[in-house]
């Protein structure tokens, strides 16, 4: 791959110089995150929920393993506006891998600057929060950057039309607000059909045992027509299960408030304290909200609590069946901890 000087520059005015392709041109603008892990680079890329941001990985090698058929990914392609690395690996070394991670890149067309001190830049990071910024040539500031809180990034990433998997018996909702494929790939180890449909798509007069709320990029307050469907679908007391966004659409149905952390949780190692059996789980985690635990009706509680800065990670209803993580159970990347969840969600169907 031939290289250029590149630098990505925040918002805020910082620069951080690089490398990029040669045949990059440009400025591809995105909020600036940062992901801990140190593999899953493939199921992070292609995770609907980094939809509008331009992804740091602060592990040091990438691509080293390069990129396997798209059975692996969670989506048909990447979502990120870009990526920063401090070494992109030119060679791959697994058996199932089909290219480079820097030839995957140009394939998705996702732009890339390598080179980079990713370190410093989580640092500034986790002091500033996450800040808007551009992947751009050299000695080159954009005259303005986008807003990108202000768009309705579930929108963009639900399924246009519903479709159904599966056959059991049991019938589930899944709401798709950018839905991984994992999270199909463990409710269908279950004897149910799984009717996934787009997130303003009313089901509420449709026969179902259970809805299933997914993942999903940008602000939850956004997804108003997903909420208000929420909001009739919960008067029916099935079985509800919601997963990061979900969690938080979940909580804003019943008349609770979010919050935007500082810069967000990103890693495969996040500490969860189940509070009911005080055991605490390692947790994939990717999301920037977080529910306020002050505003839940009394009715409601929290299940589970992020051991590193006390956030929530889970609710639940006292009596009926509704419960919700803002953790990855189906992780891909990540431990599998906490895949029990499902078979929870599956018994409250048949009882």
């Amino acid at each position: 791959m031939k290289l250029k000087p590149a630098q990505l520059i925040l918002e805020t005015g910082e620069v951080f110089y690089g490398q990029a392709p040669a045949s990059q041109e440009g400025d591809y603008f995105g909020e600036v995150v940062f992901n801990t892990g140190m593999v899953g680079y493939v199921e992070s890329l292609t995770d609907p929920s980094y939809a509008g941001q331009i992804l740091s990985f602060t592990y040091p090698l990438i691509g080293n393993y390069g990129v396997s058929g798209a059975s692996t990914w969670e989506s048909t392609k990447s979502h990120v506006s870009g990526v920063v690395m401090s070494e992109l690996a030119p060679f791959y070394s697994s058996y199932s891998a089909d290219l480079s991670l820097g030839e995957w890149l140009e394939q998705q067309k996702i732009p890339c600057i390598i080179g980079v001190d990713t370190r410093a830049l989580a640092k500034r990071l986790r002091t500033q929060g996450v800040i808007p910024g551009a992947i751009t040539s050299i000695n080159h500031t954009p005259a303005k950057f986008e807003n990108f809180a202000s768009t309705d990034w579930v929108k963009k990433v639900s399924v246009k039309e519903p479709v159904t998997y599966g056959s059991g018996d049991k019938l589930v909702i899944a709401i798709d607000c950018g839905m991984k494929e994992n999270i199909i790939r463990n409710l269908l180890q279950y004897p149910v059909r799984v009717k996934r449909v787009p997130y303003n798509y009313d089901f509420t007069n449709e026969d179902f045992d259970a809805v299933f709320i997914s993942n999903g990029p940008g602000d939850p307050v956004h997804c108003k027509e997903t909420i208000a469907i929420l909001k009739k679908a919960m008067e029916k007391e099935k079985p509800t299960f919601g997963i990061c966004l979900g969690t938080q659409l979940m909580a804003l149905a019943v008349g609770a408030k979010t919050y935007k952390l500082t810069f967000g949780h990103r890693s495969h190692n996040q500490p969860c304290l189940d509070l009911q059996t005080q055991r605490c789980f390692l947790t994939s985690q990717n999301h920037s909200y977080a529910v306020d635990e002050k505003t839940l009706p009394k009715d409601w509680r929290v299940s589970f609590r992020n051991l590193n800065d006390q956030s929530v990670e889970g609710i639940e209803h006292k009596e009926l069946p509704f419960f919700a993580v803002q953790f990855h159970p189906e992780a891909a990347p990540g431990p599998m901890d906490t895949t029990w969840l499902f078979q929870k969600f599956y018994d409250l169907m048949n009882t």
